[in-house]
């Protein structure tokens, strides 16, 4: 596909969060990573202009692509992008997780009830649920009759895997080696090719896996999809992050930490290294005190100084919990009369500015975080389908619902309309089961 221009990002916000997700077992079957070529260089991100509403509080520039790159198992890969800047937003009146009161310092209050009104005291969901009264065997055979003899029955296929759990998929996939002695996945690749085949492939993945996979074959050959790494290491729980590094190592026999070290550099590899700990406090009560004295610290460290002292950035944000670095979000606007996501901007560039950005709109408003990256795998000419299909896939059983509504919310369209009009065939057909249209 053609290149997409530069576009400029939506603005941010002040939003609730999400719940931590359970993760599965390792991989079945799966080819390992193949060899990957240098993407070009990133165009760096220039100052803020006008830019409209996105709910919530200001933000700087916002999240594209991976760079381009020949494909991996067959796989497509997406273009490269150049970023423009975003400027102030206004809160929309009665926007969930917007401004509550400043309690005192030294007062603590748990984040649901304070950050949240009384509606959106919630549990994130996804669009996909476990099926009721599922039976792996029926749904083996479905699949076996869709793929033999003359042809493939494409519709069959979607409607079996777009209404199953990933749970339910690996029970699929294990029955169907016991009754017909034969892989499911080389089957399917067999029959089908290009976006369909890396959706269904991906779906058929353990969730964890998929993440290990997704970072390796960011990491593997020459030159590195950082917004990969970003999104997937920037915005997973602890739990999630601890069962992925622990994957990677049993099913590619590498140490994630070494695969970092040797494909980034500097202050954007120390955040990536943090971030693989899995050691984030999962507190949910806020001390405010603490973060008066962090947004301080971050003043210090930026703003109130020539030149960044970027270990406190690291230190503050790899650290501590996403409400608590709401909470601190909230007392640096105070302190600077500016908001973080700006300061970061003027602060720092390229890849460290990306991730310390994603874990601050993580701990604003995780969907919103989403539907910012979906909006822009699919605007313009071309599409990121890598990314378009990593999301879908990797939220569809986690918050994919919110991430529909904040999709609305902020680019008056719905996700549906939008994957609708930018894929074509059975990809959207599948791409649009999953969301649930």
């Amino acid at each position: 596909p053609a290149v997409p221009g530069g576009y400029p990002p939506a603005g941010g916000g002040t939003y609730p969060a999400a719940p931590p997700s359970a993760g599965y077992p390792g991989s079945a079957g799966y080819p390992a990573p193949g060899g990957y070529p240098a993407p070009g260089s990133y165009p760096g991100a220039p100052q803020a202009g006008g830019m409209p509403p996105y709910p919530g509080a200001p933000i700087g520039p916002g999240f594209g692509v991976p760079p381009a790159g020949p494909g991996f198992g067959g796989y497509p890969q997406p273009p490269a992008q150049s970023y423009a800047g975003g400027g102030p937003a206004q809160i929309p009146v009665g926007y969930p997780g917007g401004q509550a009161p400043s309690p005192m310092p030294g007062q603590l209050v748990t984040c649901d009830s304070y950050f949240q009104p009384a509606a959106m005291v919630q549990c994130t969901q996804g669009t996909i649920q476990a099926a009721p009264n599922f039976d792996a065997g029926r749904d083996a055979e479905i699949l076996r009759k869709a793929m033999k003899g003359f042809g493939t029955d494409e519709q069959a296929i979607i409607n079996v895997v777009a209404n199953r759990s990933n749970d339910q998929r690996q029970k699929i996939k294990a029955a169907f080696k016991t009754m017909y002695g034969k892989d499911l996945i080389k089957d399917l690749k067999s029959e089908l090719s290009g976006n369909v085949e890396e959706l269904i492939l991906a779906l058929f993945m353990p969730s964890t896996y998929y993440d290990a996979w997704s970072l390796r074959h960011a990491m593997k050959g020459a030159g590195t999809q950082e917004r990969v790494l970003i999104e997937i290491l920037c915005t997973r729980t602890n739990q999630e992050i601890r069962e992925i590094v622990n994957c990677y190592k049993s099913e590619f026999g590498r140490d994630i930490e070494q695969d970092i070290r040797a494909d980034t550099s500097g202050h954007f590899e120390r955040l990536l290294i943090s971030m693989c700990q899995g050691n984030r406090d999962e507190n949910q009560t806020v001390d405010y005190q603490k973060a008066q004295e962090d947004a301080q610290r971050l003043y210090q460290a930026g703003e109130g100084k020539l030149g960044t002292d970027e270990s406190c950035f690291n230190m503050v944000l790899a650290s501590r919990s996403f409400p608590q670095l709401k909470a601190t979000v909230e007392a640096y606007s105070r302190i600077a009369n500016r908001d973080l996501l700006s300061s970061i901007d003027r602060e720092f560039s390229g890849n460290v500015e990306r991730g310390l950005k994603t874990i601050v709109q993580c701990a604003l408003n995780r969907p919103a975080f989403f539907a910012e990256r979906l909006y822009y795998s699919m605007k313009g000419a071309g599409t990121d389908d890598s990314t378009l299909i990593r999301i879908i896939v990797t939220r569809s059983e986690i918050d994919l619902v919110q991430i529909k509504q904040m999709f609305t919310q902020m680019y008056q369209k719905t996700l549906a309309t939008m994957i609708a009009s930018d894929t074509s065939g059975d990809y959207r057909r599948l791409l649009l089961a999953i969301v649930g249209q």
